[in-house]
């Protein structure tokens, strides 16, 4: 369960954002950047914000249904940009995953992500309910060669 809140001196909240929740109980899942890659690690929308952020957000929404969360299980973003056009294309997205009150937020704009084409990156931190949770399957870790400047995966 989470409750939002506004402090009556601080900045109101606008947008698709919380200033601040009170969480429940549960398992707490931390989510590293997810990005606008598919599958085989292929840009999604080039070029377009929406697309992108629609295309991180499956990522993200993909990846806690592993543990048994969902998208409204999850209580803070950070999300980074490469240009501040098309913010409003982030909150509508916003609005399609997640439901008051939504996660509290953190935006910074970056001079660029890991690959050229991305334009969005996005962490998120969950609380996942005791009575959804399901312990992941360990794997194994790929390793990574960076020698020329990619994050390219070891076979």
């Amino acid at each position: 369960m989470k409750t939002g809140f506004q402090a009556a001196d601080v900045w109101r909240a606008f947008g698709s954002h919380s200033m601040g929740l009170v969480v429940g109980s549960g398992r707490q899942v931390l989510l590293g950047g997810q990005v606008a890659w598919d599958d085989q690690r292929h840009v999604v929308g080039i070029g377009d914000m929406r697309a992108q952020a629609q295309q991180t957000f499956r990522n993200i929404q993909a990846s806690l249904a592993v543990v048994g969360g969902e998208m409204d299980d999850v209580v803070s973003l950070v999300t980074y940009v490469t240009t501040l056009k098309g913010l409003k294309d982030i909150h509508d997205v916003r609005t399609e995953f997640f439901s008051p009150p939504y996660p509290v937020s953190t935006l910074v704009q970056v001079a660029a992500l890991v690959e050229p084409n991305l334009l969005i990156e996005i962490t998120a931190t969950a609380i996942v309910p005791e009575d959804r949770y399901r312990a992941p399957e360990a794997m194994a870790m790929d390793s990574f060669d960076v020698s020329d400047g990619g994050f390219n995966i070891k076979n």
